[in-house]
């Protein structure tokens, strides 16, 4: 079981690690820093050295059955391997600003709507998001925003930390991904943005609202009869 340090404290930039498993270009590590793919955000980028001075770029991570792995540019580590991870930091900053501001604008058009989010994306330049709504028109949309960005100008604190998944469920709007339910685990990691939002969350985020800036909205596309997406950008 690889030691989550990016779910502990996401400004960790760097750790030492030993490798746990290795197969062609993919490696497990004992501990890492580097966030894997999920939820609509996409993995960090970086570096593994290794102790005799290797260097491997880290393309891509993932979870598969279990296990986090990285996927390297090349071959090389093995099992045993004691190694130095450090992480692309201007990338995972970006998609912590994207993600923060992401969980405010869907809490803010879900309290004014009751909207569920249907499907998410971010990126280093934008985040796109679709809600089940059936009349959601551009107004709509950039009332959301003016609240969204004046809430991001409080400078409110985003804290993270464990809870007991019983008591977890018991937060009005814990869950706001259509029909997702969180992991069968007993305790799960909560994000608290301010008074603004609370759910469960197991990506990375800023650990204040000052860091993420302003968002803009790109533009809006129907998807479907109760399908509206919308991009947006942080400026």
């Amino acid at each position: 079981m690889t030691q989550t340090i990016f779910l502990e404290d996401c400004y960790i930039k760097e750790c030492e690690a030993a490798v746990i498993a290795a197969e062609g270009n993919k490696a497990e590590l004992d501990k890492t820093v580097f966030c894997y793919e999920g939820g609509g955000q996409p993995s960090d980028n970086g570096k593994i050295v290794s102790s005799s001075g290797d260097d491997f770029a880290v393309v891509n991570v993932k979870k598969e059955s279990g296990k986090i792995m990285h996927y390297l540019d090349k071959e090389g580590l093995k099992t045993g391997d004691n190694v130095h991870c450090v992480i692309d930091w201007g990338r995972r900053h970006k998609l912590m600003r994207y993600h923060t501001a992401a969980h405010i604008l869907s809490a803010v058009v879900n309290r004014r709507t009751g909207a569920l989010i249907t499907g998410n994306q971010i990126s280093v330049d934008q985040a796109r998001f679709d809600f089940d709504l059936e009349n959601f028109d551009r107004a709509v949309v950039e009332e959301c925003v003016k609240d969204a960005n004046e809430a991001i100008k409080r400078n409110m604190t985003v804290k993270m930390y464990l809870m007991q998944r019983e008591e977890a469920m018991k937060i009005p709007g814990v869950v706001k991904l259509a029909g997702a339910l969180p992991p069968q685990i007993d305790k799960l990691r909560i994000v608290e943005i301010g008074d603004v939002d609370t759910q469960a969350d197991g990506g990375t985020h800023v650990g204040n609202t000052s860091e993420i800036g302003r968002i803009e909205i790109l533009k809006m596309e129907n998807k479907g009869k109760s399908n509206r997406r919308v991009y947006f950008r942080l400026v």
